[in-house]
């Protein structure tokens, strides 16, 4: 989150006039595992307090996987409560969850099945799989890393992706899912994967771009990410729920 959401908005400077400023609050995780993914979110109200502290005009939260872990349409329900953070702080703004970005960002591709990269151990990858199966979106074939450490995850190189992208069976798919995790990089090999894929390709991390841009009412638009902000999908509407600032 911290670098390829910078990225995406440093390449729309060279189309568009808005410049941005970036901001993060942590929440501690080292080992990718249910307990501690449970005591991030925990500590997701004290972030969103603090960035409301500096009049932020949208939050992103950026771990999927916690999002997904604390049970179906979780999403919803985090993005409304910590957006109540940010009202009760004075300082009312949007929340977006990489999660429902991710839900959000296949439906607006019309993506109905495909095929995904996580880095998580096998269990709670298949959470992936079932949390997007219960948005409507069926996971045709995934490859779970199964890479335990955090700070490990970051360290991936990007340019495997592609080829183990292809070594899916994504023949069906509507699109490709190269990272189910804003903390594996996967920015810089978008479009090449688009190119041999010869589909869609999102990440978590373009799609959290995307929705953060619609929030600020700005195109979703950006060079270098992938169809999906390619321009085509400039003015998508938000879903309802991640529409309401005040």
């Amino acid at each position: 989150m911290e670098t390829e959401v910078p990225a995406i908005l440093r390449a729309r400077h060279a189309i568009a006039p808005e410049r941005f400023t970036f901001h993060s609050s942590r929440m501690r995780m080292t080992h990718v595992t249910p307990e501690q993914l449970t005591a991030m979110d925990a500590d997701s109200d004290r972030c969103a307090v603090e960035l409301s502290d500096a009049h932020v005009d949208v939050l992103g939260y950026a771990c999927l996987v916690a999002i997904m872990s604390m049970g179906l349409g979780y999403h919803r329900t985090s993005e409304d409560r910590l957006h109540t953070r940010t009202v009760e702080n004075g300082a009312p703004a949007p929340v977006v969850t990489s999660a429902g970005a991710l839900v959000h960002g296949l439906h607006t591709l019309g993506a109905r099945k495909i095929a995904l990269i996580a880095p998580y151990m096998r269990p709670l990858t298949r959470t992936v799989v079932d949390y997007l199966t219960h948005e409507g979106i069926e996971v045709l074939d995934y490859q779970a890393l199964e890479i335990p450490n955090n700070l490990d995850v970051a360290a991936h190189d990007p340019a495997a992706l592609p080829g183990l992208a292809d070594a899916l069976d994504h023949t069906d798919a509507d699109a490709v899912v190269l990272s189910a995790c804003v903390q594996m990089p996967s920015l810089g090999a978008i479009e090449e994967a688009e190119q041999l894929l010869g589909k869609p390709v999102v990440s978590a991390a373009v799609c959290t771009a995307h929705q953060m841009l619609r929030a600020l009412d700005l195109p979703a638009v950006a060079p270098g990410a992938g169809h999906l902000l390619s321009g085509d999908y400039a003015d998508t509407p938000l879903p309802e729920r991640a529409t309401v600032t005040g």
